[in-house]
């Protein structure tokens, strides 16, 4: 016992001596232990850079979106005194161009956009596709007759076309990886503030003598503070090293994620990325080439969204739910809300859950709102509840849809593209968006006529199920991954 007692004693005395009583061995493992402890902490707090630097080139950025919203409904209310006070009205012809034209002209713009974004950079690239919409938009505020209403449309659309691909691009090559997801449902919310801010300024058309006019003249105060705004914001480091300028990528990266995470960043970069390669990408390459899996999994992705039907109930909700006894304003603003809260959905759960997860619940979601409405349509169109169910069905259609199927793709074909590609493999399959997407506003009142409810929202579903295999057996997990990693795990280097 005593000696227990000694041992004891020893210990305590150990334990609280001061640092004189301390032998040499001793101090030397304090130390080497505090300093392991301080190395440890100082890891933990600096291994992921800080979103904070990224996050307002990020905001700037999704300017570009809320235009493309803002200009896809801001002749939703509007249309019917804009035709009256330019003389078409009762023309559903003209009615139709001045909606469409803006696809067509979104059409153009995304074919040309892969290749101002790799000749003169992201940011430029932002600014030049505001000018369109500047011109365009003034032109639309001004014009006396339809031929103007419908050259405005087509200018502002070929500033759209650039604008929303060099945005995904963007945001995707400037994020740390483990926010990058977030950053891209920006993308999808800003579009979603674009549509409502659009249907919100419209409300006073039928009080207010051309105030249409006004709606138009709106549209320019973003453009311009793209323009400026742009001034201020990085390059990608990504385009800044593929032009072989690897000193202004590094000082891009220091002001995106901090001078701890620059060599990290550039070393990432040179796993597959190579200066100086500025040799073209033809579209050959893009179709039969390497690469051709990856745009095929892009141009894909892209086709089965639209063809879900998603842009017939964005252009037509108020048709749609008219038919059904809703008002047009009330019909927009349950469609405004419930694109919102998926997109808002998505935003807290595309870094947690991953891409890959959200696609397949997103279209396998809408598959069932879908379902749900060709059951209303075969079974109950003439019950009293029809209106309930056909309701709550295309407003879960829309959110399911915003929670996966409207902001992934835009944010995952930039994730599996190759830098080399990045820019005209984007432009490739936006066109592929945009081809469809016009086909689809086209002729789906026209099909609904012919087809009836049940048999059209019966394709609808089918695509909507289609998609869910294709993403199970085609589309990987990018989630937190750098985009070196991504590239390597899709396309092995030769």
């Amino acid at each position: 016992m005593l000696g227990n007692l000694q041992v004891s004693s020893s210990m305590h005395k150990r334990m609280t001596a001061p640092r004189d009583y301390m032998d040499s061995n001793d101090l030397e493992d304090y130390s080497v232990c505090f300093s392991e402890q301080l190395l440890s902490d100082s890891e933990q707090e600096t291994n992921v850079p800080s979103w904070k630097l990224s996050f307002p080139h990020v905001l700037v950025a999704t300017i570009v979106s809320f235009l493309y919203g803002y200009h896809l409904g801001v002749v939703n209310e509007p249309l019917e005194t804009i035709s009256v006070d330019l003389g078409f009205l009762g023309n559903t012809m003209a009615e139709g161009l001045v909606v469409s034209t803006l696809l067509a002209g979104a059409f153009v713009g995304s074919l040309i956009s892969g290749w101002i974004a790799d000749e003169v950079g992201r940011r430029r690239t932002f600014q030049l596709c505001a000018l369109p919409m500047l011109v365009g938009g003034s032109l639309c505020a001004t014009t006396k007759n339809l031929a103007g209403m419908l050259l405005g449309r087509f200018i502002v659309g070929t500033g759209l076309g650039v604008g929303p691909p060099v945005a995904s691009l963007y945001v995707t090559e400037i994020s740390p990886a483990h926010v990058r997801g977030t950053y891209g449902s920006f993308i999808q919310i800003a579009t979603c503030l674009g549509l409502m801010g659009a249907l919100l300024i419209g409300i006073p058309v039928t009080s207010t003598v051309g105030w249409w006019r006004i709606c138009f003249w709106i549209s320019t105060i973003p453009a311009a503070i793209l323009v400026l705004a742009m001034m201020f914001c990085a390059e990608s480091p990504h385009w800044l090293y593929k032009q072989g300028r690897s000193s202004e990528a590094e000082a891009e990266f220091q002001k995106l994620l901090g001078g701890l995470h620059v060599k990290d960043a550039m070393a990432e970069l040179s796993k597959t990325d190579r200066g100086d390669e500025n040799d073209s990408v033809k579209i050959a390459e893009l179709l039969y080439g390497r690469h051709s899996r990856v745009v095929f999994i892009g141009s894909t992705l892209f086709a089965l969204q639209q063809l879900s039907g998603i842009n017939a109930v964005f252009y037509f909700s108020s048709t749609v739910f008219r038919r059904a006894g809703v008002s047009s304003n009330l019909a927009n603003g349950l469609v405004g809300i419930a694109n919102l809260v998926g997109s808002i959905i998505a935003l807290v759960l595309i870094d947690k859950l991953g891409r890959r997860v959200l696609l397949l619940w997103s279209f396998f979601g809408m598959a069932v709102s879908m379902a749900l409405q060709v059951l209303t349509a075969a079974l109950f169109s003439s019950s009293s509840g029809s209106f309930y169910l056909s309701t709550a069905s295309m407003l879960l259609f829309v959110l399911t849809f915003a929670t996966g199927a409207g902001p992934v793709p835009s944010l995952l074909l930039p994730e599996i593209f190759p830098c080399r590609i990045r820019a005209k493999a984007m432009a490739f399959c936006m066109s592929v968006h945009w081809v469809l997407n016009f086909l689809v506003g086209l002729m789906f009142l026209r099909l609904l006529d012919q087809f009836g409810p049940a048999l059209l929202y019966s394709i609808f579903c089918t695509f909507c199920l289609l998609a869910v295999v294709f993403v199970k057996r085609n589309v990987m997990e990018t989630k937190g991954k750098s985009l070196q990693e991504i590239e390597i795990a899709l396309l092995p280097q030769e």
